[in-house]
């Protein structure tokens, strides 16, 4: 499974319209998406401190996916997956609330590392 994520109220416009359509699918050609281990970097940069943060567990065998390395990150760095097309919302197995700890950081869910097929 991989990981995407989403504003709750994004997640509600992509339930009306029946994907998730990120705005980097426009600039980048891509959604990005995370897998149970890096999920926090990109939250962390991104979102630090927001408290309407959602994590999507996706189902990988049924969007376009490409295992590539992150935006800006060093040779040696993480690979992230990047979903080439919009995310089918019968693509989402799971959502989950993600907020941040008491400083404003992210960390995964204790619950994602025991379910939702996460062998960690």
């Amino acid at each position: 499974m991989i990981l995407h994520i989403i504003s709750r109220d994004g997640w509600r416009q992509a339930v009306a319209a029946g994907e998730v359509v990120a705005d980097s699918l426009a600039t980048q050609g891509y959604v990005h998406c995370s897998d149970y281990g890096t999920a926090h970097l990109p939250a962390n940069l991104l979102f630090t401190g927001r408290t309407d943060m959602m994590l999507l567990v996706v189902d990988p065998d049924q969007v376009p996916v490409r295992w590539e390395p992150g935006d800006g990150t060093a040779p040696g760095g993480p690979w992230f997956p990047h979903v080439y097309g919009p995310i089918p919302t019968s693509a989402v197995v799971a959502t989950h609330d993600f907020p941040p700890s008491a400083d404003g950081t992210f960390a995964l869910p204790a619950a994602l590392s025991r379910v939702d097929g996460n062998p960690g």
